[in-house]
C-alpha cells in the first residue's frame, strides 16, 4: 500500500502561519508542517506583504494622530 501524502499548505494556511509567526503563537505541528511541506517563497512573499501592510498602517495612524494634535 502507498503511504498517504500530505498536501502542500493552502494559501489560507500560509497566511494563518505567517500571522501566527508575527504574533509568536504558532504550534509545533504547524511549524513542522511549514518546514517540511511548505514552499519557502510563499511564506516570504506573504510575510513581505504583511510587513508592508503593517508599516503602512502604523505610518497612517501616526500621520492621523499628528494631524489631530495640530488642531
Amino acid at each position: 500500500m502507498s503511504e498517504p501524502t500530505e498536501k502542500k499548505p493552502s494559501l489560507w494556511q500560509v497566511i494563518k502561519s505567517v500571522l501566527g509567526a508575527f504574533y509568536g503563537v504558532q504550534s509545533s505541528d504547524v511549524h513542522k508542517r511549514d518546514f517540511s511541506k511548505g514552499n519557502p517563497w510563499a511564506y516570504i512573499v506573504v510575510g513581505l506583504v504583511f510587513t508592508v501592510l503593517f508599516v503602512l498602517t502604523i505610518a497612517g495612524v501616526v500621520k492621523w494622530v499628528l494631524a489631530g494634535v495640530g488642531k
